[in-house]
């Protein structure tokens, strides 16, 4: 599996039970502690493995560090933020990369390990699913705030909490619940990666806008103006593919908001999905219905 479907990692079997689920990816700081740093860049990058219903099991570091400009230490912090991470989620570090860049920048290659007929891909969502989201949105918006020092204290705790929560426990329980398709949500924002599913399954997708979870503050953050620049170009790209109406803009922008650690948006059967939502609530999973997959419309994605 290649990029072809835009799949959330790559797959390459390895025995007739076995599967590499290989990915890498790198961010920029979005917060001020460099050991926090560190802890939302891995729990990001091992994100995709979990999405496509695998184990991470390695990773490597890719540092790209201003050393003329920043102390060792910062780097020594980075480091160990994302160490932890890793060993939260039972991921072993074997080794990395680092250069000197102008700006500091930070992720991991990681490889994870699933049997070929288990993988969770995001095409195959069928009519009649039901989606469920594991995280609220609003990343993207709160760490332009936090650059512009316009965020709140509680609002960059709650941010942090949820960037820096691994998606293990949900992927875990979408496998036992016999998920059709999942995908995690990052850059694209909510309605890029839904338009990705829709696309991928020859479907549309219906979301419900009023149900879909937002962190405390966005709104207010959204009205004063901090809105990052890739939340603007996710909603000229992908809205075109929307159908909706008379939904003021500051309440779309929070779905086209590029996310940092997002959490999975999973398709299954209303069965399936239900068993998913009693069961999170039980094991303190975070999880939300938020639409379902429809028959192929005029457009990928109808927001309601």
């Amino acid at each position: 599996m290649g990029p072809e479907t835009s799949d959330d990692a790559g797959v390459y079997r390895i025995a007739p039970d076995c599967a590499l689920v290989e990915t890498a990816d790198i961010i920029t700081p979005l917060v001020d502690d460099p050991f926090t740093f560190g802890r939302i860049a891995a729990a990001n990058a091992i994100s995709d493995v979990y999405a496509m219903g695998a184990a991470p099991v390695t990773a490597m570091n890719l540092v790209f560090f201003p050393a003329c400009s920043l102390p060792a230490e910062i780097l020594r912090e980075i480091l160990a933020g994302g160490n932890s991470i890793l060993k939260d989620a039972g991921v072993c570090l074997v080794g990395g990369h680092t250069i000197e860049d102008d700006e500091l920048k930070y992720g991991l290659s990681v490889t994870g390990l699933i049997a070929p007929d288990m993988i969770v891909r995001n095409s195959t969502a069928r009519p009649g699913d039901i989606l469920v989201l594991t995280k609220p949105l609003g990343t993207g918006i709160i760490s332009t705030a936090i650059k512009g020092e316009m965020a709140p204290e509680e609002t960059i705790r709650e941010a942090t909490r949820w960037m820096t929560t691994i998606n293990r426990e949900a992927a875990l329980l979408m496998r036992e619940c016999h998920a059709s398709a999942a995908t995690d949500v990052t850059g694209f924002g909510l309605i890029g990666h839904a338009s990705e599913m829709a696309r991928g399954a020859g479907a549309t997708i219906r979301l419900e806008l009023a149900a879909i979870p937002i962190m405390e503050g966005v709104t207010g953050l959204v009205a004063d103006g901090m809105v990052p620049a890739g939340c603007y170009r996710n909603r000229d790209y992908y809205f075109p593919r929307c159908t909706c109406s008379g939904i003021s803009d500051e309440k779309l922008l929070p779905v086209f908001d590029p996310q940092t650690s997002g959490g999975l948006l999973i398709a299954m059967g209303p069965a399936d999905a239900h068993h998913f939502l009693t069961e999170s609530a039980n094991r303190g999973i975070f999880s939300m219905q938020i639409g379902e997959v429809l028959p192929k419309q005029s457009q990928p994605i109808v927001l309601s």
